[in-house]
C-alpha cells in the first residue's frame, strides 16, 4: 500500500490518490456449486464469463446430480473485481469445476494470495480435489459452505470433519447470491492468508538453537 503527498505553492498540501494493493483470489469447488454466482454477486465490474451450454457430449462426463437444472458450465474461468477498501482491491478468478479442465488450474493459481473452496453439503465429495490441490501447493484457503435454498444445514464442525480439514482452515457459511455474505468470505480468506504469512515470517526470524558443544 502506497501513500503519498504532493506539495503546492505555499503551505497548501494535497493528499495524492491512494495506490491500492491488488490481490488475486481463486474461487474453486465442484461442478455447479455456485462459483459463477459468487463472482457475479460481488464484482463491481461486469464479470468476464466463459460459459458454454451443456450438451450431449457432456453426458457421462459432467456429474449433474443435485444440480439437474444447470444448463451452462464454465470452460475457462470467471473473472471479477471488488474493492474492499480504498487501498485494497481483489481480483477474483473462478476456476472451472470439471476434471477435464484441470490443466488450467496451475496457470490460474500463479500469484494468488489464497482461495475460496465453495462447498455444497449435498455434494461435499466434490470439494476434495480443490482442497487437495491447495494443500499440496501451500496456497491458503477457506471453505465456504453455500447455503442453497432447500439444502440441509449442517454444523460447521460436521462439515470440517466430513472434509477432514486441518484445524487451522476456516469454515464459513455463506449465500453465494448475496453481496455482503460473499464479501465476508473474501475478507476471511485475506485475513487467513495474511495471518499465515505473518506466522511464517515470525518463524523465519526466530534464531535456531545453538548445537550443544
Amino acid at each position: 500500500m502506497a501513500f503519498g503527498r504532493s506539495s503546492r505553492t505555499g503551505a497548501m498540501h494535497a493528499v495524492s490518490p491512494v495506490e491500492p494493493l491488488t490481490l488475486k483470489i481463486l474461487v474453486a469447488g465442484g461442478f455447479g456449486v455456485g462459483k459463477t454466482t459468487l463472482v457475479s454477486a460481488v464484482s463491481e465490474i461486469r464479470p468476464l464469463r466463459t460459459e458454454e451450454q451443456l450438451s450431449e457430449p457432456g453426458i457421462g462426463i459432467d456429474d449433474t446430480g443435485g444440480v439437474e437444472a444447470k444448463s451452462t458450465t464454465t470452460v475457462a474461468m470467471d473473472f471479477g473485481r471488488i474493492t474492499l477498501r480504498e487501498d485494497l482491491v481483489l481480483y477474483l478468478f473462478g476456476t472451472p469445476g470439471q476434471d477435464r479442465f484441470w490443466f488450467l488450474w496451475d496457470e490460474l493459481a500463479q500469484g494468488s494470495l489464497g482461495a475460496v473452496v465453495l462447498a455444497d453439503t449435498r455434494r461435499l465429495a466434490d470439494c476434495f480435489a480443490a482442497i487437495d490441490y491447495f494443500e499440496r501447493r501451500g496456497i491458503p484457503f477457506v471453505v465456504a459452505v453455500n447455503c442453497f435454498d432447500g439444502a440441509d444445514r449442517h454444523p460447521v464442525v460436521t462439515v470440517r470433519e466430513a472434509l477432514d480439514l486441518d484445524a487451522g482452515v476456516p469454515v464459513l457459511l455463506c449465500d453465494a447470491r448475496d453481496r455482503e455474505s460473499v464479501k465476508d468470505v473474501l475478507v476471511g480468506v485475506v485475513e487467513h492468508a495474511m495471518s499465515l504469512a505473518r506466522a511464517a515470517r515470525r518463524r523465519s526470524l526466530t534464531p535456531c538453537p545453538s548445537p550443544e558443544a
